[in-house]
């Protein structure tokens, strides 16, 4: 108990090292980051103004892209800051509130891809019942309890890691993580925050077992259809979503299984750039490059502001 001290501040060491790697990590960070609020912010604006893609799939695609910026946004503008006035530090409150918002927003990231497979299943296996099945209120109902089920499971490990004594402040990563809080703790209450873990992980299960029992009978009545333009169609409104999940559940579980490294130079938090990073850079490109109706939306939008600028700088005939 002596070695239990009361943390004001927490040291970062993620992509620590000279002032060169900093200033590189801060322009490699800056450029992803910009390439994710492009994207996302281009895809919620083309869903906004285009009435064609006002529909339920588009609707979960916009709440997919609000989620994405958020969680990037909780973490990369602090360590690019940090990196930039080359500052460690962050503070106990700014620590939670960074933990809180990456799991709400991480959360809810899956279990709306978990509501988005329900949606394409309800659109091919049963068109018929699609515009019952899919009411506007039961959309707006299923997006909420996505937001909701994050929030709780944010709440839920912000009471169990930060009732933790600690008898370090020194987090071997570049923003707080859960994984890593829980090293530095001191107490065998840890525990708690295990099962609250193996709870979030049971959680994260069935999200992936139902997506995965979704395809499966995505992909057989696909394969039942009789018309081959049936079912390139199909196959063309679900592959994004299938890459949009494998990316998120694959980086997640790579991250979460390869060995942590004890070395100076460790891929601690180039594998927690994967699930963090990657995903919301590459959501935005796989659904404009698979899906046509976002591309026409794009082209449609574009069209529309240079015809705009042209008529503002077309002279005039005297």
């Amino acid at each position: 108990m002596s070695n239990i001290t009361v943390i004001e501040n927490f040291l970062l060491l993620g992509f620590s090292g000279g002032r060169e790697l900093q200033i590189l990590h801060f322009v490699i960070f800056l450029a992803m980051y910009l390439a994710i609020l492009m994207g996302n912010i281009l895809i919620i604006t083309l869903i906004v103004v285009s009435k064609h893609l006002h529909f339920p799939m588009y609707f979960f695609l916009v709440n997919l892209s609000v989620l994405d910026l958020g969680s990037t946004s909780v973490i990369i503008p602090n360590s690019m800051a940090n990196s930039f006035k080359n500052i460690r530090l962050i503070s106990f409150s700014e620590c939670v509130r960074q933990m809180f918002f990456s799991v709400l927003f991480l959360s809810s990231d899956l279990f709306l891809l978990t509501v988005m497979a329900y949606d394409r299943y309800v659109a091919i296996c049963q068109p018929l019942h699609y515009a019952s099945m899919m009411r506007w209120s039961r959309c707006i109902q299923m997006a909420g309890g996505a937001w909701m089920a994050g929030f709780l499971n944010g709440v839920l490990h912000i009471g169990t890691v930060f009732s933790l004594p600690f008898c370090s402040n020194v987090i071997n990563q570049f923003f707080c993580e859960i994984s890593h809080l829980v090293k530095i703790s001191c107490s065998d209450s840890s525990r708690s925050e295990l099962w609250a873990l193996f709870f979030s992980a049971f959680l994260a299960l069935g999200c992936f077992v139902l997506i995965v029992m979704s395809y499966v009978q995505i992909f057989t009545t696909v394969f039942r259809m009789p018309s081959m333009e049936n079912r390139q169609k199909a196959f063309s409104t679900c592959i994004p979503h299938i890459i949009v999940v494998s990316t998120f559940v694959g980086t997640s579980l790579f991250t979460h299984l390869v060995p942590t490294s004890n070395s100076s130079y460790n891929l601690n938090e180039v594998l927690a750039v994967l699930y963090t990073v990657v995903p919301p850079m590459l959501n935005p490109i796989i659904y404009s490059m698979r899906n046509k109706d976002v591309k026409a939306a794009f082209w449609n939008l574009l069209g529309f502001i240079l015809g705009k600028k042209n008529k503002r700088l077309a002279p005039i005939n005297p």
